[in-house]
């Protein structure tokens, strides 16, 4: 089946696409980006820790910066803000502008809920890391502590100019652009045709392309549909496409962490275990550590890998950005590693397993987490307009 002209919008041809597991493979391939750089580096992430991988990517963007490369780090102001001021200096002192996204209470327009989530590296707007690993030692291999599972896509070509962009117009809105280089373009040399997509999700300012690419793939799959997530409590109107989908056949499988690193939130999550059983969706639980990653593919042609949660606090209230991929070489390569984790690393919730050890207090306990969490997403849901300015509005 052929994409729809309106899915098929917006994907840029000529893109190298690579797959990669987190842990020391992506930091290494931060650390190779960051020695190519030539003109200009941009990281965009949501966790920024002092510890030793957080010391090792910031030897590289000030090794870059101490050369010459143009650097900026963005990191949330909330979930970055035990940054020591030391860190801090050291990085601006090398070269490399450093700010905060929103610190807490200190900015013109403040959003409850509305922090920068991004995970994001763009070197010289050609070359680029996506995905869903923060700057921390968990998300890292570190000696006796594997790395939680995430995943983030290396890409180079046409779709790193559009990320290039979107990195400049966030730093933007904080700073005046007089440190930004004035001009640069993506060097135009990668033959290799793999359509890939950006697309972003920033409620305030309208931006709701991943909740409808996650909407679509699941109107679009004709077979089968994956669905690898944290902290998975889907809007609605995606629980309904969801299900939708498995009822009229379409496989659909979706792999949750065991050993949450937020319990109230796990507990929240298997009390909709019962309604995915009811329409058929299949339910896998990551056993050896935390899974943190974010993607989601179908039918061996589409994923899409990057920051999106499948819950409402992505739909509407972080700033996120994925990159969907429409490519059967990629997608298939996914779908066998992700296959491979359910096999060796997963167990099948099976609805007789779940009624058999759900008695009346746990369900209870899952039933008020839920509530609590329900609570929690409409109140870090909760804005008074969007922008640009329109009437005042609500979304919980």
């Amino acid at each position: 089946m052929a994409m729809s002209s309106s899915s098929e919008s917006g994907y840029t041809r000529y893109n190298e696409v690579t797959v990669l597991r987190g842990g020391v493979r992506y930091f290494n391939c931060i650390e190779d980006i960051a020695a190519r750089a030539k003109r200009s580096l941009h990281f965009q992430t949501y966790i920024f820790d002092d510890d030793d991988t957080g010391r090792l990517v910031a030897a590289a963007l000030m090794a870059a910066a101490r050369r010459g490369v143009h650097v900026y780090l963005l990191v949330d102001g909330y979930a970055s803000q035990k940054l020591p001021d030391g860190f801090i200096s050291q990085l601006r002192q090398a070269g490399v502008h450093f700010r905060f996204f929103e610190p807490l209470f200190f900015t013109y327009r403040y959003y409850f809920g509305r922090r920068m989530h991004h995970k994001i590296l763009v070197a010289d707007a050609v070359e680029a890391l996506v995905g869903g690993l923060n700057v921390s030692d968990r998300y890292n291999d570190m000696p006796g502590a594997p790395a939680w599972l995430d995943w983030a896509l290396h890409v180079r070509g046409e779709v790193g100019l559009q990320l290039h962009k979107v990195c400049v117009r966030m730093w933007r809105r904080l700073l005046a652009p007089k440190c930004l280089p004035r001009r640069l373009t993506a060097v135009d040399d990668h033959p290799v045709i793999c359509r890939v997509r950006m697309s972003r999700n920033d409620w305030v300012y309208r931006k709701t392309d991943i909740s409808r690419s996650y909407r679509d793939m699941f109107t679009a799959a004709r077979s089968n549909a994956t669905v690898m997530t944290s902290y998975f409590w889907p809007p609605s109107r995606l629980l309904s496409r969801m299900e939708i989908a498995a009822r009229r056949g379409v496989k659909v499988r979706v792999v949750l962490t065991g050993h949450a690193d937020v319990p109230l939130a796990k507990y929240a999550e298997r009390y909709l275990y019962r309604r995915l059983f009811r329409s058929g969706i299949e339910v896998y639980e990551y056993l050896p550590n935390v899974l943190h990653g974010k993607i989601a593919f179908r039918d061996d042609e589409w994923l899409t890998v990057g920051s999106y949660n499948v819950n409402n606090i992505s739909a509407f209230a972080s700033v996120e950005l994925n990159l969907d991929v429409h490519d059967s070489a990629v997608a298939l390569g996914m779908r066998h590693a992700v296959d491979d984790i359910i096999a060796q690393d997963c167990r099948k919730v099976s609805p007789h397993d779940y009624e058999l050890s759900s008695h009346p207090v746990r369900m209870l306990l899952y039933y008020l987490s839920y509530r609590i969490v329900h609570l929690l997403f409409f109140l870090f849901t909760f804005y008074f307009e969007q922008l640009p300015g329109v009437g005042k509005r609500r979304h919980g």
